[in-house]
């Protein structure tokens, strides 16, 4: 039976208690047709979940159909666990990002734990071993005490379940603007490696197999944590700090390695996370995929609390916990395999063929729902989009160059600038080389691990410029493609596919939803053009604290293939006498530039023009003259402009310095974020055949002087020691981070 503190149907409809949970007044009239009759409070509470915006994807879904996900290598696109990618020899890469963005708003430790946790599970869930975590991070500016305590937990929290669980976090990017002040961006990636014949899928097939739970025991922690993250964060977010869900490393290590062990029985018919919305969602998406129905006995779940109800059990998102079907009559063998791991595995029940969604508990049936309808069936919706009025205003603006009087001062000013100063505040509390994969760590345009027994290796990066999505989001969206591609490029590697996770305000009002619908369009563009398909990702919308909206942040993974180990390449200068080049032309482009943001305290005007197709001649240009063994060292130009690259290319030795030559406006060659450019550096043996195979400008030649000396049409307009540019740039973060409002 219910338990009494739950309310009847009738009080459901006449108290509207169904709008606590996030359903509106049409979708509970939908369920009521649906059902033929008043849902009762469990099954309200699956509707509710099961329908939010973080599982059903109601208004993103039109959206997303635009995106590119076929392609030769790609074996899994979007909605399994993660995306799956060839990369031959009988091997794929595996990969996704996903958000918890408002649970690492209120409670930012484990909020950002468990979105690593649940990230990983998303990976081994399709039989792959996870080789490396990357993350994507948003904060308010460092000038703030809120945002100080936010950037400390969230990296504590990043940190605290990667290194315990041993898989290396060995990338990505932290960004920092006002526009995120009350909601942070956490987004975390996986990639794993899998042999093809290990694929895995989250399907409930055969009639009669059996439904397992395995993994901890389920808990109070996290109900209705997927309809928190469907809302917009208010003063009243600290209420919802049951939602946030406790993390566990060591239980999810054990799970791993049981999983990977399961993968290799024939008894698995089919796996899935317990990610948001918890045993509701693995279950009913598990019976849905596969056309089938599903009965479970709830008496039957692993709890940890008592007096647990059948809508607390089924809208927990207690961690580490997987659903799984297994060939009835091999139940024994599966429990067998957990008792080593001392989990739990427990037969909960069985696929049935009259797609029902079935529950019992205490003897009753507390819910029956047809599984399509909680599933694929969810509603979707069609909003209204409307072009904002800043971004007519921003296009009839001239390209305005800043202001500059002390280029030196500057320069040293942005090298501090949070965004673009060094991360190694962040990355050196990540083991970023346990299991000793980790060929290129933190700290260069993209990480590199290998794939041991072969030449191979993998690159992997996540970017985002979201002041570009803001300005424009057709060009911010194909920007955002671009970068993360030339990152991988400039490591050695070629391209392969994309993750995407769309950060968003509330997709309600038309200015936002167009918002997305334009970066959808760019991010579509680049990826068709570079053929790096979309094979999965995330969107986290309502992120936006009283009303304001974060800027949008279309957050790009991306994975590229090593065919050898020799073509591994860092943004690193290596030897006194290489030339330096620049590939692309530089245009007075500051619209959403740091420096545009240094001088005014605001960001304005037209986002750098980008033209996809002459992108992706220089990114094959620069890709084949890395391969012919050309170039020594390959940055791609983005924050900051060409003034930060040549230091950032320098600051592997301080005793490198370089001499470098500009021609006309020394502020635009300088500090122009304009698109499409590489900085290069070649070995004066290889210069004929490097401009053979590059289409690049000579500006110069590294020394040994420790100083960077740059010099417009005979006058020297930078000469900065490397030691004093880097000391700024290094101390940047820990200095603000000790500060005080």
């Amino acid at each position: 039976m219910l338990s009494t503190l739950e309310p009847n149907p009738e009080q459901i409809k006449q108290e509207k208690i169904y709008q606590q949970m996030g359903l509106s007044d049409e979708e509970f009239a939908m369920v009521e047709k649906i059902l033929g009759r008043t849902p009762n409070y469990t099954e309200t509470g699956l509707f509710s979940v099961m329908w939010s915006e973080h599982c059903s994807y109601k208004t993103s879904k039109p959206v997303l159909k635009r995106f590119p996900t076929a392609g030769q290598r790609v074996l899994q696109g979007p909605g399994e666990g993660a995306g799956i990618v060839d990369i031959g020899d009988g091997q794929a890469v595996v990969f996704k990002i996903e958000s918890h963005n408002h649970p690492s708003a209120i409670e930012p430790y484990q909020g950002a734990a468990t979105g690593v946790g649940g990230i990983i599970r998303d990976v081994f869930s399709m039989g792959a071993r996870p080789i490396a975590m990357l993350n994507s991070l948003r904060f308010g500016e460092l000038n703030k005490a809120r945002t100080r305590y936010l950037f400390k937990e969230v990296v504590a929290g990043i940190a605290g379940y990667g290194n315990c669980i041993g898989i290396p976090t060995v990338g990505g990017e932290v960004q920092f603007d006002p526009s995120y002040e009350g909601n942070p961006l956490v987004n975390a990636m996986c990639v794993g490696l899998i042999d093809h014949k290990d694929i895995k899928k989250g399907q409930a097939h055969g009639l009669g197999n059996t439904v397992m739970y395995v993994g901890a025991k389920t808990g109070r922690d996290g109900i209705h944590g997927a309809t928190f993250a469907s809302e917009e964060l208010t003063e009243d977010s600290d209420e919802k700090r049951p939602a946030v869900q406790v993390g566990d490393p060591f239980m999810e290590k054990l799970l791993l390695e049981a999983c990977l062990e399961l993968i290799q029985s024939d008894a698995l018919v089919g796996i899935q996370d317990m990610g948001a919305a918890g045993l509701a969602s693995s279950s009913s998406e598990m019976a849905s995929k596969a056309g089938m129905g599903i009965e479970m006995n709830l008496d039957l779940v692993p709890q940890r609390e008592t007096g647990m109800t059948a809508y607390e059990m089924m809208l927990s998102e207690s961690q580490e916990r997987m659903l799984i079907v297994v060939k009835k009559g091999r139940e024994q063998e599966i429990k067998d395999l957990f008792k080593k791991y001392d989990l739990d595995a427990v037969a909960i029940g069985q696929v049935t063929d009259d797609k029902q969604f079935r529950l019992f508990h205490k003897g009753e049936v507390v819910a029956d729902i047809p599984v399509d309808a909680l599933a694929e069936d969810a509603p979707v919706y069609h909003k209204p989009s409307k072009e904002p009025a800043y971004f007519a205003e921003f296009q009839e603006m001239d390209n305005e160059v800043p202001q500059v009087d002390d280029v030196k001062d500057t320069l040293l000013q942005l090298l501090c600038q949070p965004t673009i100063a060094s991360k190694e505040w962040v990355y050196e509390q990540y083991d970023y080389m346990v299991r000793t994969n980790t060929v290129v760590a933190p700290g260069s345009d993209a990480a590199v691990t290998r794939i041991r027994g072969t030449r191979k290796a993998l690159a992997m990066t996540t970017d985002c410029n979201s002041r570009f999505v803001y300005l424009d989001p057709v060009t911010g969206g194909k920007i955002a493609v671009a970068e993360a591609a030339r990152n991988i490029v400039c490591s050695g590697a070629e391209p392969l596919a994309i993750t995407d996770n769309l950060n968003f305000g509330n997709p309600e009002k038309p200015e936002v939803f167009w918002q997305i619908e334009k970066a959808a369009d760019g991010i579509s563009e680049a990826c068709r053009v570079l053929e790096t398909p979309v094979i999965g990702g995330n969107v986290s919308l309502y992120n936006e604290t009283s009303g304001t909206a974060i800027y949008p942040t279309p957050v790009i993974g991306m994975v590229g293939l090593v065919t050898d180990l020799d073509h591994i390449t860092t943004q690193h200068f290596k030897t006194s006498g290489d030339l330096i080049y620049l590939v692309g032309e530089t245009k007075a482009e500051f619209g959403g530039s740091e420096l545009q943001k240094l001088t005014y305290g605001r960001i304005f005007g037209k986002a750098p023009e980008l033209d996809i197709d002459t992108e992706k001649e220089r990114q094959q240009q620069v890709l084949a003259a890395i391969r012919a063994g050309v170039v020594q060292s390959a940055h791609d130009l983005s924050e900051g402009g060409l003034g930060v690259a040549l230091a950032e290319s320098l600051f592997g030795s301080e005793a490198l310095g370089a001499d470098v030559s500009i021609t006309g406006n020394h502020v635009t060659a300088l500090f122009s974020e304009t698109q499409t450019r590489f900085l290069l550096t070649v070995k004066k043996e290889d210069q004929a055949e490097f401009e053979r195979l590059v289409e690049a400008q000579w500006i110069g030649e590294v020394n040994d002087s420790g100083v960077l000396t740059v010099t417009n049409e005979g006058q020297t307009v930078v000469a900065a020691p490397v030691a004093e540019l880097k000391a700024a740039w290094r101390g940047a973060i820990p200095c603000l981070l000790k500060s005080r409002d």
